[in-house]
């Protein structure tokens, strides 16, 4: 499965991250494992960028933390989308959609 893992260009990672926390709030090592799970192992987001974006979506209010206990009783930082994030998803979710449509249309070129 390693050489299967995929790259994830640039700005990516903040798009899987709100739309992760659009389903419920997650602490970090928790979020890393949803994304992994629900790409079915083709995406393995490493702590070294994890944590850097989600200190980049708080600055830019589209995610807050809280500290909380987590499911193995150990104190964790809870990210929870804002509305202001929820607004951001829905713009991404439409850039990224348009850009993969234009690429699949260059790709499918006879």
């Amino acid at each position: 499965m390693a050489d299967e893992r995929l790259e994830l260009p640039q700005g990516t990672l903040d798009l899987l991250i709100l739309k992760a926390l659009a389903l419920e709030s997650l602490h970090g090592w928790a979020l890393s494992e949803r994304l992994q799970q629900v790409s079915r192992e083709a995406l393995q987001v490493q702590q070294g960028s994890l944590y850097p974006a989600l200190h980049r979506l708080e600055r830019r209010g589209w995610i807050k933390a809280n500290w909380a206990i987590s499911e193995n009783n150990r104190s964790a930082k809870y990210y929870k989308l804002t509305r202001q994030g929820e607004k951001q998803l829905e713009v991404e979710a439409a850039a990224w959609r348009k850009l993969a449509a234009a690429v699949g249309h260059v790709l499918d070129m006879a």
